[in-house]
């Protein structure tokens, strides 16, 4: 017992080496890791305070119970048997398949990169390239929806600002989650997404298995009052007209609905842009009758940063209007749940296109793709007048007030980006740009038809 053992420098410092990783294990890191959820409960007691919607406790579980509370659900656990079955290979290796989707859907949602980075970042990144509209009912519609009811915001998709755009807005309500694509599956730009409490989806998946883990996570969190961001159009409008809406996520929400459980309130968000960054490469898609939009992280990344860079200098260039509008709120208890999902589906688009904010930009656009010959701007103005009077309650007081600047400054916009020219009979679209300008001007054409029925 007391005689001496000689070792190896080598063998001596790996057995210290272990010795303190197993006291960090057992005593240092547990005891870090509650200093630390002390001060994160507290901090989210206080964001609690001034929210509108108060964060769920849903949301703020542990990634890793999420994945096995998921993976344990009755209703996957029965899909894992029938995966099993179809593909002749034994429970354990489905059970794995249904851990990995799981794996890949829960986010790991942190109040401290939501509201410290990622809001921050969201409301310097958009008031950087917009000026910012937002409908003057917003606040009231959310601030007289029941705080026990689930909140499903449905919004129209018109650029992948709608995220940044609707996050910054949301901010003093609630924290949101958004179901998104496989084209922000990249380090370190998942990594940041799945912070902000989105979680990924498939949008090609046909697996059963699959669609079953998707639902059941999408019904509990909604089951647990997790306000949602959903845009049932599956994906970025290719000509700036409402698509036709993908059903998925709805079904899974009207599937998972207990009527003696939370109401779940939909609202409709109508967004609108005198500039969509991706106009011409969703134009292109449209005209190859596909969705591959070629769009590199690298080209987004040194966009953001001299927007950046430009407001350091007092040098911003902004592009017009982004505008934000909430339509009139459906209480899916009120709807009737047994309804289908597509009457559900056709009311919120509905409700969507009556909410629609009419900007300048498409205004112009309007009028302007059934000149054939130069217009001078005294008549395009009087005749864009005549189309704002029609839409008067979904043009921002701002524009509408001062009308003949907005237009001048929409002309300047279009010229900037090569879609207009000022020649010496007026204004004309430059050769090769109608379908930009038809573009700007779907975001509002249905609803300039839809008037026009009314009178």
């Amino acid at each position: 017992m007391t005689q001496v053992v000689e070792l190896p420098l080598w063998l001596f410092v790996l057995i210290v080496l272990f010795a303190a990783v197993t006291f960090a294990s057992h005593f240092l890191f547990p005891s870090v890791r509650w200093f630390f959820r002390r001060r994160l409960e507290r901090a989210v007691t206080r964001l609690n305070e001034r929210l509108t919607r108060p964060i769920e406790p849903f949301k703020l579980a542990r990634r890793y119970d999420m994945i096995q509370r998921l993976i344990y659900d009755p209703e996957v656990t029965r899909e894992i048997v029938n995966y099993a079955n179809e593909h002749n290979v034994p429970e354990n290796v489905a059970f794995e398949k249904a851990r990995s989707y799981a794996r890949e859907i829960v986010p790991s949602f942190s109040a401290v990169a939501y509201f410290s980075i990622g809001i921050r970042l969201a409301r310097l990144l958009v008031n950087a390239i917009y000026t910012v509209w937002t409908g003057p009912k917003n606040e009231e519609i959310v601030r007289d929806i029941p705080r026990d009811a689930t909140v499903v915001f449905i919004m129209n998709h018109r650029s992948n600002m709608d995220y940044v755009l609707v996050t910054y807005l949301a901010a003093q309500t609630s924290t949101l989650s958004y179901a998104v694509g496989e084209w922000a599956r990249v380090w370190p730009l998942s990594r940041l997404i799945r912070m902000m409490g989105a979680y990924f989806i498939r949008r090609r998946s046909r697996g059963a298995l699959y669609r079953k883990v998707l639902a059941r996570y999408v019904q509990m969190a909604t089951a647990g009052g997790v306000a949602q961001g959903i845009f049932p159009e599956g994906g970025l409008s290719l000509n700036g007209q409402l698509m036709p809406p993908k059903l998925g996520l709805l079904a899974y929400v009207l599937e998972g609905y207990d009527p003696e459980g939370r109401d779940v309130v939909f609202v409709p968000v109508a967004i609108n842009y005198d500039r969509v960054l991706e106009d011409r490469v969703l134009i292109a898609a449209a005209a190859r009758g596909d969705r591959r939009f070629g769009a590199r992280i690298s080209v987004v990344v040194r966009f953001i940063l001299s927007k950046f860079w430009q407001g350091l200098r007092g040098r911003v260039t902004r592009f017009g209007t982004a505008a934000v509008a909430f339509g009139k709120p459906l209480s899916l208890r009120d709807f009737g749940p047994e309804k289908p999902v597509e009457d559900l589906a056709d009311t919120l688009m509905s409700r969507i296109q009556e909410a629609m904010p009419v900007l300048a930009v498409p205004l112009v656009c309007d009028v302007l793709q059934r000149q054939s010959l130069p217009i001078s701007e005294a008549d395009l103005a009087a005749r864009v007048k005549t189309v704002a009077t029609q839409l008067q309650p979904q043009v921002p007081d701002v524009t509408f007030n001062n009308l003949a600047e907005a237009i001048h400054q929409a002309l300047v916009q279009l010229r900037k980006h090569g879609v207009v020219a000022q020649v010496s009979e007026g204004w004309q679209v430059k050769t090769g740009q109608a379908d930009v300008v038809s573009y700007y001007a779907n975001s509002i054409a249905l609803r300039s038809k839809m008037d026009a029925v009314a009178e």
